[in-house]
């Protein structure tokens, strides 16, 4: 009965890769594991080798669904990919979501945030403004009132910090 069950999965999961329109290209940054689920303790399926090219699917958090050449399909951290071009990100990451990552710690569902993507010379003079990241950005902003009032609620003191001067 497993084996119907994994033939099912293997199956499905192949119609999934062949049906997904959307798969981005992506280069393997450093050698990583490629994982059964988007978990840390999931079960390893593979090593994937610096440099080795992939397809990447669905992201979860810290995690993206990649396939590799050799037809090997899983999990693997998204700071582990470089995708293709500039500064090229999975469509519909916001610039902050591509900056900070949250990856799932393991079956408990504890959470662990994975670091800042680094930038390199070619990110930075490639790099574009982005009006709509930046409106949505400022859809964030809260008064000083308000932040006054939050600050208040918690065991926050208020401090001045002066703002760099425009240039």
């Amino acid at each position: 009965m497993k084996r119907i069950h994994r033939l099912a999965a293997s199956v499905a999961l192949s119609l999934f890769w062949v049906l997904s329109a959307n798969a981005d290209p992506a280069t393997v940054v450093r050698a990583t594991e490629l994982k059964r689920a988007p978990a840390t303790d999931a079960e390893t399926l593979a090593a994937l080798e610096e440099n080795a090219t992939v397809q990447t699917a669905e992201r979860r958090g810290g995690w993206i669904q990649v396939k590799t050449d050799a037809g090997a399909a899983g999990w693997v951290k998204f700071l582990a990919l470089r995708f293709s071009g500039a500064g090229a990100g999975k469509t519909g990451d916001s610039g902050v979501s591509q900056l900070f990552n949250v990856a799932r710690g393991g079956t408990s569902g504890s959470q662990v945030t994975t670091g800042v993507r680094g930038l390199d010379a070619e990110d930075i003079s490639a790099a574009q403004p982005n009006a709509a990241a930046m409106q949505r950005m400022d859809g964030f902003a809260v008064g000083t009132d308000e932040a006054g009032r939050f600050a208040a609620e918690g065991p926050l003191q208020a401090q001045r910090v002066d703002y760099p001067p425009e240039q």
